[in-house]
């Protein structure tokens, strides 16, 4: 069974209306909540802020991962521990010392995560891998909600997928994710989803609906959403 995550940052609602979002969400079932936390400096836009993540904390039990799409992402990773964040996703591109975050991660407690670009190769952070417990590829460039998958990733993909078994990493997949590009990857080896306007929320059918359909697209069954 592949991993669901949701990609709650697609919101940018009051913290109120966020709640009732992951309320009923945990009800359907999704297996992780995605924060995105940006800082205008690394990607031209705002993304949720410590209270998100505190609203997120207080009415879920699962699983939180927290992409930080921020520049000298080592200045906030004990502070989102802090405020209740279980996977730390940084990209090695706006760190100066990566290999010295992903290590502080784990120490905090915390899953480790790289997220990569889709213009950054493996070879590029190949020797940070042994620290990840999961790598995060974007299949869209960051940033920005609603963008169409990238698919010149795809060569990439399967190689990062390929090196779960040797390095001990999680391969999610972040960007435009539909049930199609869901059924492929999977195939590849891919084993989890940021799931968010394209596939999830915002559809016409409630979660408790539309969450099955996505397993079954991962699952390599018939699915329509």
């Amino acid at each position: 069974m592949q991993s669901l995550v949701l990609s709650v940052s697609a919101f940018y609602l009051p913290v109120d209306r966020i709640v009732e979002e992951v309320e009923a969400l945990d009800r359907a079932g999704v297996d992780l909540f995605h924060v995105d936390l940006m800082d205008g400096g690394f990607v031209g836009n705002l993304g949720m802020s410590m209270q998100d993540l505190d609203a997120i904390r207080r009415h879920t039990k699962r699983p939180i991962d927290v992409h930080m799409m921020v520049n000298d992402p080592a200045r906030y990773i004990g502070l989102a521990a802090e405020h209740g964040a279980d996977i730390l996703y940084v990209h090695a591109e706006a760190d100066r010392h990566p290999a010295a975050t992903l290590a502080t991660i784990r120490a905090l407690g915390c899953k480790s995560g790289l997220a990569v670009n889709p213009g950054t190769s493996l070879a590029q952070v190949e020797e940070l891998l042994p620290l990840c417990d999961y790598v995060l590829l974007m299949t869209v460039n960051p940033g920005f909600a609603g963008q169409s998958y990238l698919d010149f990733v795809e060569p990439k993909i399967k190689r990062f997928a390929a090196g779960q078994a040797r390095w001990g990493y999680t391969v999610m997949i972040d960007g435009g994710v539909t049930p199609a590009v869901i059924a492929r990857l999977a195939k590849q080896g891919v084993r989890g989803f940021i799931c968010g306007n394209r596939v999830l929320l915002g559809q016409q059918a409630p979660y408790d609906r539309i969450v099955p359909r996505i397993r079954a697209a991962a699952e390599g069954k018939a699915v329509s959403v």
